[in-house]
């Protein structure tokens, strides 16, 4: 291939006067590329094969570009990458280099990108009224929690107008996080929109019908109702109708979670998170109005989102039964409900950090949520009315290895010590707790023990005497009663009244 300055001079020499011949000879170049120097407009020499030979790929060239076409219309996450496609066509007897499958696939997708007929996506911007919409998505991200590396779920919420963003991490993807992550981020923004556009996802979605036609989870739309949001759920694999927080991921992965955020807890983690939504904000321009902050633009839209009067009581619940040791199994874990529950059937709401235990109205356990697998997690109070009867269990049972005393208790434990008797006493005293009430018996506790007194008799006193009804008060009288001369307690009257009868 010629270079521009041999082209710009044969031309020149030619428009001279020079023949061809001579100038072929002088620059050692064959005629006919002289010619075609001369006669190339505007000094272009550029040299395009018009057909491209395809010795390994021409038999497959079918197969591979339907395999090009379905890997194109897959979501993002799911396509298959070249060398999965190259040993597809392996399989079917292809005998070519992987190279030269990408090379195809690079010219197929650009091929692609020219052909207006070819199904080449064209967008339309969007533009929203204040308060009127805003998206949700979910993304994982890799951060490290206590020393250890884990993959959070992360919910992203950003309202379409403004542009603000609310980001929150998850260890699950379930419904009650959903839930969790709606009345925080209307909590961020300070009020509600009126419509939420999301993905299918199933936590939301129960079944997609052609078009937009759906049918959503029946809690998603108690939820919906709440917050008085009309949902509506995109098109399959058309992640362009919520754009704006499909890129918010993106962007907020590159800025928060790149390199890998260290934190104590996930607590502490979505912490951070809140305040760097906030320093985003005060940060930067707003996409359109580039004269204010997306920090100023939440302040303008909030006055026309709804006011968000209470967060939706946001849990899951399922059914499940208590077994003899009065524990439920939840999520790959065990949680302890009180003894009266016991071989019974009770109802489980999930939150998104706690899970409370219902036997019909009445709450027999509230326990923080934990989100490994095959632990116990056990409240000793539970077992208080089976340890009543088998105050043995106090020393081995294992509710009742460390637990967590008061005060006045524990030091009560101590200065009994730890012998069958010991227990026994004091068992007896935590037995008061079912009738009079943790407050009650630990006061009572502690006035027998300033007193001296270490004994489960003296304390089971002390409440019985506090149950005892109060004296009735003592009669008062009023200033109207009040005697005007009150009596004077002086016996010496009684002579002066003697001596005046001894005169008369």
């Amino acid at each position: 291939m010629l270079v521009v300055e041999t082209v710009v001079r044969v031309r020149r020499e030619y428009a001279g006067g020079k023949p061809i011949k001579a100038i072929a000879r002088d620059l050692r170049l064959s005629r006919k590329v002289v010619r075609k120097a001369i006669r190339a407009p505007e000094g272009s020499f550029d040299y395009h094969r018009s057909v491209q030979p395809l010795p390994r790929i021409g038999p497959f060239q079918e197969r591979l570009d339907t395999l090009l076409a379905e890997n194109e219309a897959r979501p993002r996450r799911d396509r298959l990458r070249m060398t999965r496609i190259h040993d597809l066509l392996l399989r079917d007897g292809f005998e070519g280099s992987y190279d030269a499958v990408r090379r195809y696939a690079t010219r197929w997708a650009e091929a692609r990108r020219k052909d207006p007929g070819a199904g080449v996506a064209a967008f339309i911007p969007l533009l929203f009224r204040q308060g009127e919409a805003y998206q949700f998505d979910w993304s994982h991200e890799d951060v490290e929690i206590a020393g250890k590396p884990m993959r959070v779920k992360v919910a992203h919420v950003r309202l379409c107008a403004s542009r603000a963003v609310y980001v929150r991490a998850y260890p699950r993807e379930t419904q009650e996080m959903v839930f969790d992550a709606h009345a925080r981020g209307f909590a961020f923004f300070g009020g509600v929109p009126l419509r939420g556009i999301y993905d299918n996802m199933k936590t939301a979605v129960t079944t997609v019908f052609v078009g937009k036609e759906r049918v959503f989870n029946r809690r998603f739309l108690v939820m919906a109702d709440h917050y008085m949001v009309e949902p509506t759920a995109c098109s399959p694999a058309a992640g362009w109708e919520k754009g704006q927080v499909e890129h918010q991921v993106q962007t907020i992965r590159g800025r928060l979670f790149k390199p890998r955020p260290r934190f104590a807890s996930l607590e502490e983690l979505n912490g951070w998170l809140e305040a760097e939504c906030r320093r985003w904000a005060e940060m930067h321009a707003h996409p359109e109005h580039k004269e204010m902050t997306v920090a100023q633009a939440l302040e303008l839209e909030r006055p026309a989102l709804q006011p968000m009067l209470a967060p939706f009581d946001g849990f899951h619940e399922t059914q499940h039964a208590v077994t003899g040791t009065c524990l439920i199994s939840f999520d790959r874990n065990r949680y302890s409900v009180a003894a009266k529950a016991v071989r019974r059937a009770v109802q489980v709401r999930a939150y998104a950090d706690r899970i409370v235990v219902r036997m019909g109205d009445e709450v027999i356990a509230d326990h923080p949520r934990f989100f490994g697998r095959d632990r116990t997690i056990y409240d000793p109070w539970h077992y208080l009315p089976v340890l009543v009867n088998k105050p043995g269990a106090l020393r081995n049972g294992a509710p009742f290895q460390g637990w967590d005393l008061p005060p006045a208790l524990a030091r009560l434990r101590r200065k009994l010590g730890s012998d069958d008797d010991a227990d026994r006493r004091f068992v007896r005293v935590l037995a008061a707790v079912l009738s009079d009430g943790l407050d009650a018996v630990e006061g009572a506790v502690r006035e027998a023990l300033d007193a001296g007194a270490v004994s489960d008799e003296v304390i089971l006193n002390i409440l019985s005497r506090r149950r005892e009804p109060p004296r009735p008060a003592s009669i008062v009288t009023s200033e109207d009663l009040t005697l005007m001369h009150p009596p004077i307690a002086n016996c010496a009257r009684y002579d002066s009244l003697r001596g005046l009868h001894a005169a008369a």
